[in-house]
């Protein structure tokens, strides 16, 4: 009970810009996190980036933080999405070397069927370029928080300071946009 009592005035005093109370949280709280993040993801490197970025998160928004309760609570729950996010940042950069290693197939390609594939590619990117200039901004935003950043619909809500419901319509509409104006690809 004393540790949670002390970490909620460290928060505290961090939250006010002391930098002696930041690195004693850090002290007190780093390897905890560490371990928790390798019991989560099994990548002790993976582990100890994501809490490196937490902190340095929480010092760099100090001001905007709001009161904490439990802060060990608060720091695990920050590390979770965080290892989330850079696992799926991870993944979409797997994805993208094995389809540059699949690409490797077009040095077997004849001319006539490279300069094929090549065209089809350019005409594909010109018609999804096309369909993304008929969305809003606001559509053209959430789509890309929502399926380049990976951000669930509640994160989404609070980053563009909307409801979840807003948010969801919003991506719905521009998903049914872009449906329509790429209905013959």
């Amino acid at each position: 009970m004393k540790n949670k009592l002390e970490y909620r005035l460290l928060w505290e005093r961090m939250r006010n810009g002391d930098e002696e109370a930041f690195f004693d949280l850090y002290k007190s709280l780093y390897y905890e996190l560490v371990n928790f993040g390798i019991r989560t993801c099994a990548d002790a490197e993976l582990s100890g980036e994501a809490t490196d970025q937490v902190f340095v998160t929480i010092w760099e928004k100090r001001d905007k933080l709001e009161r904490v309760e439990n802060v060990q609570a608060y720091l695990i729950t920050f590390l979770k999405r965080k290892l989330l996010r850079l696992l799926q940042k991870q993944h979409k950069i797997n994805k993208a070397l094995q389809n540059v290693k699949a690409e490797d197939d077009w040095a077997e390609m004849s001319y006539e069927e490279f300069i094929i594939k090549v065209q089809t590619n350019e005409w594909i990117q010109h018609r999804l370029k096309d369909a993304l200039e008929k969305l809003t901004f606001r559509q053209k935003q959430l789509i890309h928080l929502k399926f380049f950043e990976g951000l669930t619909y509640e994160q989404i809500a609070a980053t563009t300071q909307q409801s979840i419901k807003t948010a969801y319509n919003t991506i719905y509409d521009a998903l049914k946009t872009l449906r329509q104006e790429l209905k013959d690809i």
